[in-house]
């Protein structure tokens, strides 16, 4: 493992306890409310396996059990692991959890229907290798919904320390970088969605460039096609 998915491991390990506490606010009424939902459009429980790459504390992994899909879960960070097994058991779903790295991922080629992975290869010292990944465990015809962090997201203040030389564990990626990115590297677009800021109405955004809409949002949600 590199010295920066090391650090990303040891923060996330850190960040787990608060995340987990959040989780479920986040996924049922706050900002990932509209990622299932997305995801759900474009992927089948009768198509095959699952990935939830980068699962956190499996809150979107269980509920996909729950919809009689098949997943598997990775996350780099062994703590939250550990609470995505804890809440599989507590609501009795059967997911397969394991701590990795995207950019390594421990399957063979071309496994799985789906992949869903939010907020993830902005922390990856290589965005390219790890859509590469991605693409390598996807069937054809499989698609990745991938989940890209707004300019002006909060949680971009983990790439600030960069700007004192100092190393961090998050890259620069825009939405719109992400999105050229993939279709240059084996993926076509199928959809995009984006979950927008607070003060971004819908009459405000139906008036904006889909450039600009990446750019006011919190993430912008893309469908991607093997």
């Amino acid at each position: 493992m590199s010295q920066w998915s090391e650090q990303a491991a040891k923060q996330w390990d850190e960040f787990a306890v608060d995340w987990h506490a959040k989780s479920d606010a986040m996924w049922e009424s706050g900002s990932r409310r509209t990622i299932l939902p997305f995801f759900l459009n474009h992927v089948s429980a009768q198509n095959g396996p699952v990935l939830d790459a980068g699962c956190g504390d499996g809150y979107a992994s269980c509920k996909l059990a729950e919809l009689g899909f098949t997943v598997e879960g990775v996350d780099i960070a062994g703590e939250m692991i550990r609470l995505a097994n804890d809440r599989a058991k507590a609501a009795k779903r059967h997911v397969h959890f394991q701590t990795g790295d995207i950019s390594k991922l421990p399957f063979s080629d071309e496994l799985f229907a789906g992949i869903l992975s939010i907020n993830v290869i902005e922390f990856t010292p290589s965005p390219l290798h790890a859509l590469r990944e991605l693409h390598r465990v996807l069937a054809p015809g499989g698609v990745l919904v991938l989940g890209i962090l707004g300019p002006t997201a909060g949680p971009r203040a983990h790439s600030y320390r960069r700007l004192y030389e100092e190393a961090t564990i998050q890259n620069t990626m825009m939405p719109w970088e992400a999105k050229q990115l993939a279709c240059e590297n084996g993926f076509s677009l199928l959809a995009e969605e984006p979950v927008y800021k607070e003060g971004i109405t819908p009459d405000i955004a139906g008036r904006l460039s889909v450039e600009l809409r990446e750019a006011v949002s919190f993430l912008t949600l893309f469908a991607l096609q093997k």
